[in-house]
């Protein structure tokens, strides 16, 4: 097993005692020095249950240590195997969009359940990656993303909005609309020290997506991904970049690692990416874990120094935030 570690000075951060914290404050939180660890997740089988054993041994191990992260984060269908033929036989019901909602207890997901109990026996803010979700009101599919405090509450809720309909001839054609559904709704949390905003994928391609988290106050932003050996050499690295450096804001992805004897092959290599564009941390093709010291000043200097956050010109083009929910 491999382990990256980029180390540094992390202030500790100071948890929220409160469960009924509200986790979408009014006006974001101050942007303090905390750890990332990205969890690139490999032997992912057809067994759900082993799957979500080895996610819990995984989030464990990352928080151990003297790099101990505050935020771990899991890649896209960390519990099933990928593919759109694959969602229907692993959906699992949450039972609402808002994350206040549900009464974790009596959630009928296991995997919610699951993510919660590891998130409170390892005293971390967890991404869940993304599971295969069943709407019961209407029997729908969805992409979704679950993010849990230190308590264990369920914060947020990220149904992946646009869909991976692609086909490049010769090499890959894929199509998630045969199964799934895109959501309808941007999602963010705050913590302690950030908030951060969420995406699944090829979210990534759509840049409104990320202007419109950073100009609700995100510091950073996390899209559990999965692209294949044809998109990754192409697009993984410059699509992170560009997001990161035209946000002036944290930017990673999480990918699950490459197994060649799947029916898809993720790319691997897991990401972060500072607001210069830099990226500060990188995975190879297998299972790992990435762990990356944030520094808030690097964010503020990249827009003090190159000050596009104030100099937007929407007397000229419309600000795509606007209207955003």
């Amino acid at each position: 097993m491999l382990f990256i570690r980029r180390l540094g000075a992390v202030a500790p951060g100071i948890l929220f005692p409160n469960p009924l914290h509200r986790y979408r404050m009014s006006t974001a939180p101050s942007f303090k020095p905390f750890t990332l660890a990205l969890i690139q997740l490999g032997n992912i089988g057809p067994d759900k249950s082993a799957n979500l054993k080895h996610a819990r041994e995984m989030i464990l191990k990352a928080a151990e240590g003297h790099s101990r992260p505050m935020l771990v984060v899991l890649p896209e269908c960390f519990n099933s195997p990928y593919g759109h033929a694959h969602f229907p036989n692993y959906v699992e019901i949450i039972g609402s969009t808002k994350a206040e909602d549900i009464d974790i207890q009596t959630c009928q997901s296991e995997t919610v359940k699951m993510l919660s109990s590891a998130a409170k026996e390892a005293n971390v803010w967890l991404v869940g990656g993304s599971i295969p979700e069943r709407d019961a009101s209407d029997q729908r599919l969805y992409n979704t993303c679950t993010a849990y405090s230190p308590t264990g509450a369920l914060v947020a809720i990220h149904r992946k909005i646009h869909l991976f309909d692609i086909d490049i001839p010769g090499k890959i054609t894929f199509k998630e609309s045969d199964s799934l559904t895109g959501g309808s709704s941007l999602n963010y949390f705050d913590t302690e020290f950030a908030r951060i905003g969420l995406g699944i994928c090829y979210d990534v391609r759509f840049p409104e997506l990320a202007m419109i988290s950073a100009r609700k106050g995100c510091h950073v932003l996390i899209y559990p991904g999965a692209f294949n050996l044809t998109t990754g050499p192409l697009h993984w690295s410059l699509l992170q970049r560009a997001r990161a450096l035209d946000n002036q804001v944290f930017f990673s992805m999480c990918s699950p690692a490459r197994d060649v004897s799947a029916d898809y092959h993720a790319w691997g290599h897991s990401m972060v990416v500072d607001p210069f564009g830099k990226v500060l941390a990188e995975a190879e093709e297998g299972e790992s874990i990435v762990h990356v010291s944030i520094d808030p000043t690097v964010l503020y200097d990249a827009r003090a120094s190159i000050p596009v956050t104030t100099q937007r010109r929407f007397d000229v083009y419309p600000d795509v935030s606007g209207g955003a929910q």
